[in-house]
């Protein structure tokens, strides 16, 4: 890593594409909890999609976005000279995509648990979500690459493996 780290604003997104796509089109530019806003842009932004979507659109769209994703994490991360910015939310929308999919047709109470349940799994990072943090850190000051770039995205996918096994194991002692 070279340089000090650089703080994200509206000018700096603006300069490069991977920044837009990494930042959640700036939702990853808010002063507090950059992470749950990304994640608040994702539903709102999965609402306005879904009536255009199938399950084939869904996966492409999810497949497709992680694809991007990584080059934009990894292309961000370098740009902020931080191997796993907050401001990076990419990786939230992604999951959290994933999440409300995986679960439709839910309702708005549905949707809100499995909004909670992720952003509990994404901060707190518990067992195998921190589990797949950690794997990809890379040393202090230690030039960020590809492999950075991949984690900012894993352990949001453990996160919405989780809030899915979660909302599975509820459906299935509760009916």
């Amino acid at each position: 890593m070279s340089g000090a780290p650089i703080r994200p604003t509206m000018a700096f997104m603006l300069r490069h594409p991977a920044r837009w796509i990494a930042l959640g089109f700036g939702s990853g530019l808010a002063p507090k909890a950059p992470g749950t806003v990304g994640t608040l842009w994702a539903w709102a932004a999965f609402a306005v999609l879904a009536p255009w979507m199938d399950d084939a659109r869904w996966a492409l769209l999810i497949g497709a976005g992680t694809l991007l994703g990584w080059w934009a994490c990894t292309r961000c991360a370098q740009h902020l000279n931080v191997p796993d910015p907050g401001a990076i939310v990419w990786d939230e929308v992604l999951a959290f995509w994933l999440v409300l999919w995986l679960i439709a047709p839910a309702g708005f109470m549905g949707q809100l648990v499995a909004f909670a349940l992720f952003r509990f799994f994404d901060a707190a990072k518990p067992g195998p979500v921190g589990w797949a943090d950690r794997l990809f850190k890379s040393e202090r000051g230690a030039p960020i690459g590809w492999r950075q770039g991949l984690g900012i995205l894993v352990d949001d996918f453990v996160a919405a493996g989780c809030t899915l096994a979660v909302i599975a194991l509820w459906r299935v002692l509760l009916g």
